[in-house]
């Protein structure tokens, strides 16, 4: 059975039929329900006060109805409108909004206290339109997201990511937005109960969150991405030090390649010379 995203745009895909299933199919409602209270356990809010959410991708409104039980108080934004025409039916609490997510997030700086999305993030990498570009979309998301967030904040996305190139693609934009975290799996070794949570962060000094099913000798299951300053770091302790005989042989290879008449290499290669008097 292939993915739903490769089946037709959100918008399309998610129509009145689909969106019934979501207030109607128990087992459905279940699954939505224990993603939506991971995505809040992460999101590590504070317990004795209420906090402003927004939920990406809301849908009918069943992970707003876990947020409404944790007594925070909600947005939600969703592409289809048959999706929050059953929200709406169902008298949920949250404020509803139309939108695209792919062209941003239309709140004012730093209005919510944190973010969550279940099963939505994953519909940006595709192309459903002539002018869709997956790596804009989500460098337009992220970024508006960021902006829309409180410092010290965090935002939780779960996600069924298609390969391991479409992880690179979302990570590396957020990256590029702000962010740092990671990507959390819990249960990593199960077929059936294995999730994907992207971990996303605004600053602080904030530690990635561990992960579910992980025993205590197993190494965190999660994927930090890491800032530029830290790759150029790496890179740049990854250098041979200036004329030591390993950086002497690189720059002889790449004058080579140019075609250039260079000396061989020998033993006596970037050895040093005694001092003579």
């Amino acid at each position: 059975m292939s993915r739903p995203e490769h089946q037709a745009p959100p918008e399309i895909f998610y129509s009145s039929t689909e969106a019934d299933k979501y207030s109607n199919n128990t087992r459905i409602m279940t699954i939505q329900s224990e993603m939506s209270e991971r995505a809040l356990e992460l999101l590590q809010l504070p317990e004795d006060s209420p906090s402003y959410i927004l939920d990406i991708g809301c849908g009918s409104g069943l992970s707003g109805e876990s947020i409404e039980e944790q007594g925070h108080v909600w947005v939600g934004i969703d592409i289809a409108p048959a999706m929050l025409q059953v929200a709406h039916e169902r008298e949920i609490e949250g404020d509803l909004l139309l939108g695209d997510m792919g062209e941003g997030m239309p709140f004012r700086a730093g209005s919510f206290d944190g973010a969550i999305s279940i099963s939505a993030l994953q519909w940006l990498c595709n192309v459903d339109k002539s002018y869709h570009k997956p790596g804009k979309r989500l460098s337009k998301f992220f970024t508006t997201l960021y902006a829309c967030l409180s410092r010290g904040s965090r935002a939780v996305f779960q996600f069924y990511p298609e390969s391991s190139d479409q992880v690179e693609l979302i990570t590396s934009q957020a990256m590029r937005s702000g962010f740092t975290g990671g990507v959390l799996i819990d249960y990593p070794n199960s077929s059936k109960a294995k999730k994907f949570f992207l971990v996303l962060m605004t600053g602080g000094g904030q530690s990635m969150p561990k992960p579910l099913g992980v025993g205590e000798a197993i190494q965190q299951t999660t994927a930090h991405f890491e800032t530029k300053r830290d790759r150029m770091k790496k890179i740049k302790n990854l250098k041979a030090p200036k004329k030591s005989k390993a950086w002497i042989k690189e720059k002889k290879k790449r004058a080579r390649e140019f075609g250039k008449d260079v000396t061989h290499d020998s033993k006596y290669t970037g050895r040093k010379r005694k001092v003579t008097w």
